[in-house]
């Protein structure tokens, strides 16, 4: 049973707060009725100062449609659009705050920030040079003073860098366009002149980063998203390209560069996704052929060119057939001899062809570069297993006789195998070295088996 004076107790802990809120809805009502500006002016502060900014801005807006001639309404919802992150939003309201009273510095001084910031720099220097003219406190004019001085330095610079741009000195003008980019955070033509130097200069993640930003930055920009998708494209990254050219016919499902770049992006896609199904499906022969399509479909970018062959290594070990796999398998590794996933699928298609010393190399390289790989060590045991039973040889069975067989007969056995097995047979590099070993092999066991001793 609960007592009676622990429910008064309740009810006066939680009465201010029911008081506060039965507040906030009076004035909620208030202003929904009176409608004038003054009270939403008020609740806006109240709600600014709180940091529940939408409701804020609300009230904001609702100031300025009530009176369109009220700067302090225009400049109350620059603050909070600042305070949102929506610069661009603000920019028009400080600039009406300016139009409706040319002397308050304040919107002035704000109003210039955000222009240097846009890469403005005339425009911004305007405003600074109007703020110190304005009779400005000691702290406007202070900071006005040295974005003015600052102002003038990115003028210096980005004169130099549009010259150092057009005589292909990239790393010094991408130097320059560093120190710009640093106060011009939202300078649409020096990130644009930025990525295109980490283009030139081979630095593709950096210039993918730009050109994000510039896609934010500058409205349909669909250049923007072209050159992000090629570039993906070029560095063998299909599904990023893919999403990115889709990003680009939202804006205009006419643009030509983008609608061309998309029809064999998307063909490409889709032929590296059916070839990954058919893998799953342990159909591997019918992958390897869809992947030797890609290479047709795309023959010009390595990239593409090197994953296909690595799903083809992949596939061809899986499907036991070791003789093309460790050949294919090589071809990528001559390109990337750190390829972990081609290493363990080559050692398996050694392991398959009994080549088990050249396994054992493979898994061990790949250890070093993925140390934790169970996948790895399981291989690794297992191929020095097998190889530790290979070397308790079976002569009679390497030349194919029985074990009562005379001498003449494992001569001729001998004979016959020694002519099969002779590396000169042979072109294929690989083909050529499991030969040699065969060809070893054989004479061995007729030394042995020929000793009269």
């Amino acid at each position: 049973m609960v007592s009676i004076d622990h429910v008064t107790q309740k009810i006066l802990t939680y009465l201010p707060y029911v008081l506060v809120l039965m507040d906030m809805r009076y004035e909620g009502v208030k202003c929904g009725k009176d409608g004038s500006v003054d009270n939403h002016m008020e609740m806006g502060k109240k709600l600014l100062a709180a940091g529940q900014l939408a409701d804020a801005l609300s009230h904001f807006h609702a100031a300025v449609d009530g009176d369109p001639k009220n700067y302090m309404a225009y400049y109350r919802r620059a603050t909070v659009f600042l305070a949102m992150g929506k610069s661009k939003s603000a920019l028009p309201d400080l600039s009406r705050v300016i139009e409706l009273k040319p002397d308050f510095t304040s919107a002035r001084l704000q109003r210039g920030n955000l222009l240097l910031k846009q890469g403005k720099l005339d425009e911004a220097e305007s405003d600074f040079k109007r703020v110190l003219k304005s009779n400005p406190s000691d702290k406007e004019e202070q900071e006005a003073t040295t974005q003015l001085a600052k102002s003038d330095e990115l003028q210096r610079l980005v004169t130099q860098a549009h010259r150092s741009y057009s005589a292909k000195d990239f790393p010094t003008a991408l130097a320059q366009l560093d120190v710009i980019i640093e106060t011009c955070i939202w300078d649409v033509t020096s990130r644009e002149m930025r990525a295109e130097c980490f283009i030139q200069m081979g630095e593709m993640g950096k210039a993918i980063s730009d050109l994000k930003a510039l896609s934010k930055l500058k409205n349909d920009n669909t250049q923007a998203f072209y050159k992000l998708s090629t570039i993906y494209y070029n560095l063998g990254d299909h599904e990023m390209s893919l999403n990115e050219v889709r990003e680009c016919l939202k804006l205009d499902p006419d643009h030509k560069q983008c609608f061309g770049h998309y029809k064999q992006v998307k063909k490409l896609n889709k032929q590296i996704q059916s070839a990954e199904e058919l893998i799953r499906e342990q159909r591997y022969e019918d992958a390897v052929s869809k992947y030797e399509a890609v290479m047709k479909t795309e023959p010009n970018v390595p990239q593409f060119s090197h994953l296909a062959k690595e799903r083809i290594c992949h596939a061809l070990s899986k499907a036991q057939q070791a003789s093309r796999a460790v050949s294919v398998c090589s071809d990528v590794l001559r390109f990337n001899p750190e390829n972990v996933n081609v290493l363990k699928d080559r050692a398996e298609a050694y392991v398959q062809d009994e080549q088990y010393e050249e396994a054992i190399k493979d898994y061990e390289t790949a250890a070093k570069h993925s140390e934790n790989d169970h996948q790895i060590k399981e291989g690794l045991d297992r191929a020095q297993r097998l190889l530790k039973q290979s070397q308790r040889r079976d002569y009679y069975k390497i030349l194919g006789v029985k074990r009562t067989a005379q001498k003449k007969e494992i001569i001729r056995a001998y004979r016959k195998l020694a002519q099969q097995w002779h590396p000169d047979n042979f072109q294929d590099p690989e083909e050529k070295k499991k030969a040699e070993k065969k060809f070893i092999d054989i004479a061995q066991a007729k030394e042995v088996l020929t000793d009269p001793g």
